[in-house]
């Protein structure tokens, strides 16, 4: 049977129903860690960006690929929630491949994968999407980068970041010239984990204030 594409507000809304938000109030005493934005930022404007990337508009096809949730909750440095923040976020498919012109990499697009979202934090600085898990790739030399996935977080009178989430478990993470030089505790703060298997991965983001 068809499923509906999902809306922005019905994956947000989904997100709390599974337990994925933090109660507001929790104290964040340092700024997520800022990532290189890479080479592959959407340049070409497509009209579906909302927060089910498993699914195109006008396509009935479904991506390929382990198919993932993600959520998470947007705070100031004190834990205050954050209303309103834009959640801007991009990824390669199943096979490692961003739906880019400039991306070199062989492995096959995806048509049913959209590989870009766009989405606002609700009244609880919650926000959440339905996506793939992004396929490794290499970046040159032997340099392989683990699963990943861009995000850029702006809202007035804060600091915009940038910045990647990681998944837990994965082997390449352990060697990847941008995660490896942080801290433990900034890794820490850039790796995704999920309590179980059909449980979403969580990425909480504290912003700056100007």
């Amino acid at each position: 049977m068809h499923n509906p594409k999902l809306t922005r507000r019905a994956m947000l809304g989904s997100g709390a129903a599974m337990g994925a938000s933090l109660a507001s109030g929790v104290h964040a005493d340092e700024v997520t860690p800022a990532q290189p934005e890479g080479p592959f930022y959407p340049t070409l404007m497509q009209a579906d960006r909302d927060a089910d990337l498993t699914r195109v508009d006008g396509q009935s096809g479904i991506a390929l690929g382990e198919i993932v949730d993600v959520s998470g909750i947007v705070t100031d440095l004190d834990g205050v929630p954050i209303e309103g923040a834009i959640v801007d976020i991009w990824q390669a498919n199943a096979a490692g491949r961003y739906a880019h012109e400039r991306d070199p990499n062989p492995a096959p697009l995806d048509p049913n994968f959209q590989g870009w979202a766009v989405m606002t934090t609700d009244a609880e600085g919650r926000y959440g999407f339905r996506t793939v898990r992004p396929g490794a790739y290499p970046a040159g030399g032997s340099w392989m980068r683990p699963p990943h996935i861009h995000y850029r977080v702006s809202k007035r009178g804060f600091h915009e970041l940038t910045t990647q989430m990681y998944f837990a478990g994965e082997t390449l993470n352990t060697g990847d010239r941008l995660l490896a030089p942080l801290s433990p505790e900034e890794q820490a703060r850039l790796i995704a984990e999920r309590a179980g298997p059909d449980a979403p991965y969580q990425f909480d983001i504290t912003l700056a204030r100007v």
